[in-house]
């Protein structure tokens, strides 16, 4: 499952549910964990018809056995919000969000890692609809609910902070979007090492930023540390790799360096081409 294995992993678990089915009967919790991992790949496989299916039946089970309130009851909404949200299904995806929110808040408090979670994912929702004025106090609290819990240097915090300095940047807030820029970017530095495709990403915010302003000394070196590590990652035909040269290649018309920037378009056409 971890590696990708879906035509090996999804057997296993099916021999799984059935054996559990057997011992316990079609209700018990412990087939519901079952239901909700076989979703999981189903899901991942894109059979979203399926894992619908399976996530609604360990849901429903859950909701039996433990109540409403329960922990186990907010996870499996939280599976079935995530299925909604890659499906576009933004006001099913929110109700589940808020739903299963409420639920780790009654539970664990204000404060705990899972509350964290759902406030991030329900601020996803909001700043995809440009309700932006709603999904920032989400990603904030969502953020200081990690830094208490994780420390001000995990790794687990730069999600959060380049989706609020990407919030702030979007919104013309540049001097608020900088600094949540970089310290994602010494996060990911220190976590996974200076060559990582996410330090690449990084990179490629940050620089954006300073090419919106105009400080196209700052925005080049990162544009070409960005490109220079996906191309090392993924190889010289990835998408990512095109989304870098088509970056660079705006910062140079930009600065008048029209050759170069065509050199660089006609690249990035090229491997998007093959990507189709």
């Amino acid at each position: 499952d971890a590696q990708g294995r879906y035509a090996l992993a999804k057997p296993l678990y099916k021999r799984s549910l059935a054996i559990r089915e057997k011992a316990f009967g079609p209700d018990h919790p412990d087939v519901a964990a079952s239901l909700n991992l076989l979703a999981l790949q189903y899901d991942a496989q894109g059979q979203h018809a399926l894992a619908k299916l399976l996530y609604k039946r360990s849901l429903a089970i859950r909701e039996k056995a433990f109540g409403p309130d329960h922990p186990d009851v907010a996870a499996s909404l939280n599976t079935l919000a995530m299925l909604y949200d890659a499906q576009g299904r933004d006001a099913l995806a929110k109700r589940l969000y808020k739903r299963s929110l409420a639920i780790w808040e009654k539970a664990f408090g204000p404060d705990h890692p899972d509350v964290a979670m759902d406030l991030y994912l329900l601020a996803m929702r909001y700043d995809a609809q440009g309700q932006y004025a709603l999904a920032k106090p989400l990603y904030k609290r969502s953020l200081a609910i990690k830094e208490k819990a994780f420390g001000p240097d995990h790794p687990v915090l730069d999600t959060s902070l380049n989706k609020l300095a990407l919030l702030y940047h979007d919104q013309g807030q540049y001097a608020l979007a900088e600094p949540l820029y970089k310290r994602s970017l010494a996060i990911r530095e220190k976590a996974f090492g200076p060559d990582h495709p996410d330090v690449a990403a990084s990179l490629h915010n940050l620089a954006g930023l300073y090419r919106d302003q105009g400080q196209y000394a700052l925005a080049k070196p990162l544009y070409k540390r960005s490109l220079a590590i996906w191309e090392k990652a993924f190889g010289p035909d990835h998408p990512d790799v095109a989304t870098s040269l088509g970056s660079l290649a705006v910062l140079y018309r930009e600065t008048k360096r029209e050759y170069e920037a065509e050199k660089l378009e006609k690249r990035a056409a090229s491997i998007r081409a093959v990507q189709r």
